[in-house]
């Protein structure tokens, strides 16, 4: 039965102009992020010392974007919570979006530990602990030693940072998310008095999304050093048990994306497939650096323009980063397992659940950067030391940074699927414009939204102050 697509609370999108002329191929950043991509990919196979010393380029780029990350969160969260003018709003809003978050990473646990029963990747491996050399994993062990010792309270008390401006020095998201709905409170409550902070922190945001959108164009490069060294340092690590294992993930996200999140994008009312082809740029740019903090920015300008109001986009986007990783729930869970496997231990099933409910819990806060992934599956495996060796996550090291690259494709899709549901919850999805968007993805360019939000300032700007409307 067809149902009306518009909603009495939903906060319509401006109505587009005359259709945008096609680009050509090559003025599209996905093309030359594919085009980077390709050039590193031949550069780690044709020469793979020279590849393993391209990661730089990749890193560069990932250091370039986090610089403004934290300060576009920061001011993108409070504009998004203030500008609903309602705390019990807000809070309706932030309820409804940790309870989704949690219900999809809960089927990403589940997805993981299924999938890494019935395949069972390491059971060929037939390890012996005694014998077997974790030196590969020291670091990664060590990072996690002093993780997993804070336990729940060292994990509240990183909520808070030490100073106002320390979670945007350190880079700690889930801190800058904290102080943006503290501050966000405190705007609300002053009323109309706080109306100029939220042009100030709106005006923060836009001039962040320009710093972004100069930097993006380096993104070509920084995918080619990023598949280069990929390639280039371990690519003989793709073979055997350590390639099934790695094949099993990437088939367990894919699962996920169209078993679980599809039927939840049915339901919502548009199509997965449509979905991906609209933010196809980012899912590159995504595949090349390994990280979905460098499309952000770009994540929150689509969906906003896509129907989505500023309130809904500029609180789940950013709180998804923290707490909506069901790409990392699905590799931690298989990864888990996959060492016991491995050593011909046999985790009962009651363990695994109890296993799941920790990993739920410790997956939240984890960082979208490639590496963080692994700590975290350190972290809580040690936990679980008495059944699980530590010692064994030397073995997924070598193959980890192909994994990543998983881990942030699914962690960006569930992300913006996500944003999409919970306006759509709250009755605040402009339906008939995100079909329109979907059905031509180039309304939403990036570049573009930016040129006409350029325009419409300039001209209001040179507007006399005491025109009237035109009748």
């Amino acid at each position: 039965m067809q149902t009306d697509t518009s909603t009495p609370n939903a906060v319509k999108a401006p109505t587009p102009g005359p259709a945008p002329k096609r680009k050509k191929l090559w003025h599209h950043l996905y093309f030359w992020v594919l085009v980077g991509i390709a050039a590193g990919i031949t550069i780690g196979l044709a020469a793979p010392e020279v590849g393993a010393q391209m990661k730089w380029l990749a890193d560069l780029f990932i250091k370039l974007v986090k610089v403004v990350i934290a300060p576009t969160i920061f001011a993108t969260v409070a504009v998004g919570i203030a500008g609903l003018g309602n705390l019990a709003k807000a809070g309706g809003l932030a309820l409804k979006t940790v309870i989704y978050f949690n219900i999809t990473t809960v089927f990403a646990l589940g997805i993981g530990l299924v999938v890494i029963n019935l395949l069972g990747p390491g059971r060929m491996l037939g390890l012996d602990l005694a014998t077997f050399d974790a030196s590969a994993a020291e670091g990664t062990l060590s990072s996690a030693g002093a993780a997993a010792g804070e336990g729940l309270t060292g994990f509240l008390l990183h909520l808070v940072p030490g100073s106002f401006f320390g979670a945007f020095v350190e880079g700690q998201l889930i801190q800058v998310l904290v102080m943006a709905i503290l501050v966000a409170c405190a705007i609300t409550m002053l009323g109309e008095r706080g109306k100029p902070a939220v042009a100030a922190l709106d005006t923060i945001a836009q001039v962040m999304f320009g710093v972004i959108k100069i930097v993006m164009w380096f993104a070509p490069l920084g995918a080619m050093g990023g598949m280069a060294f990929t390639i280039g340092e371990y690519g003989s690590a793709i073979l055997g048990s350590l390639g099934y294992f790695m094949v099993s993930f990437w088939m367990t996200c894919l699962l996920f994306l169209f078993l679980v999140l599809g039927p939840i994008c049915w339901w919502s009312g548009f199509s997965i497939f449509k979905y991906i082809r609209m933010i196809r740029d980012e899912l590159l740019i995504v595949l090349g650096t390994s990280s979905s903090e460098t499309v952000l920015p770009r994540m929150l300008a689509k969906l906003e323009a896509a129907g989505v109001p500023k309130s809904v986009v500029g609180l789940t986007i950013p709180t998804g980063y923290s707490f909506n990783l069901d790409g990392t729930a699905i590799y931690m869970t298989m990864g888990a397992i996959f060492i016991a496997q491995a050593f011909g231990i046999e985790v009962p099933i009651g363990t695994q659940i109890a296993l799941l409910v920790f990993m739920l819990i410790s997956s939240n806060g984890a960082a979208g950067v490639s590496g963080a992934g692994l700590v975290t599956l350190a972290a809580s495996l040690a936990a679980f030391e008495s059944v699980i060796p530590l010692a064994g996550i030397a073995l997924i090291v070598g193959i980890d940074r192909f994994m990543s690259e998983g881990r942030a494709l699914t962690n960006l899709t569930g992300n913006g699927i996500g944003t999409l549901v919970v306006a759509r919850w709250t009755g605040q999805l402009d339906r008939e414009r995100l079909a329109e968007v979907l059905d031509n993805p180039s309304l939403v360019d990036p570049d573009r939204l930016q040129a006409e939000k350029n325009a419409a300032a300039a001209a209001a700007a040179e507007s006399p102050i005491n025109a009237l409307p035109a009748k």
